[in-house]
């Protein structure tokens, strides 16, 4: 992956899933905006992932949507213990709000927590933040991501032939 999202993406996700914001598909999903006006489509095949929200789209890295989706796909931890605590957050208000200050936004979601279980809360959002630096996959912003074909050479170089050009890389 080329960039980290920021942390707080994390609960974000949690939300996504806790309030059932999610549908999945054979290779695709819609995931619902926490105010419920925009949609997002998730497209993948094998480990390269096209996403419309904004975070992975223009910014780079995968956003709060790709991340609920890797959870449920179990490329990510998912505890159910901890994604009630995120239930019905209207994150595009808060963040708004808090002029895009996504840190602020979780401390204001978790004020009324008691410091033990924010505690557990904050270690296994970074416990996931973790598994995001370590996962294998690549985003892309080629909607027909399905046409995508994978082709390895000679053990060490991979690339992915689209009907147009060729995306190289080498496997490290």
């Amino acid at each position: 992956m080329i960039k980290m999202p920021p942390i707080e993406k994390i609960p974000e996700a949690y939300t996504a899933i806790e309030d059932h914001r999610i549908k999945i598909f054979n290779n695709y999903a819609i995931v619902k905006s926490s105010n419920c006006k925009k949609e997002y489509l998730i497209k993948w095949n094998n480990n390269i992932y096209y996403s419309t929200d904004n975070s992975t789209y223009w910014q780079g890295y995968i956003g709060y949507p790709v991340i609920a989706l890797l959870m449920l796909q179990n490329k990510l931890s998912l505890n159910k213990e901890i994604t009630k605590y995120f239930s019905s957050i209207n994150w595009n208000k808060l963040n708004k709000n808090n002029k895009r200050d996504y840190k602020k936004s979780l401390e204001d979601v978790l004020s009324n927590i008691k410091l033990k279980e924010k505690e557990i809360i904050y270690k296994e959002i970074d416990k996931v933040y973790q598994e995001i630096k370590l996962l294998d996959i690549e985003l892309t912003r080629k909607k027909n991501i399905n046409e995508l074909k994978l082709i390895i050479f000679s053990g060490n170089i991979i690339k992915y032939k689209t009907r147009r050009s060729f995306i190289c890389g080498i496997i490290i």
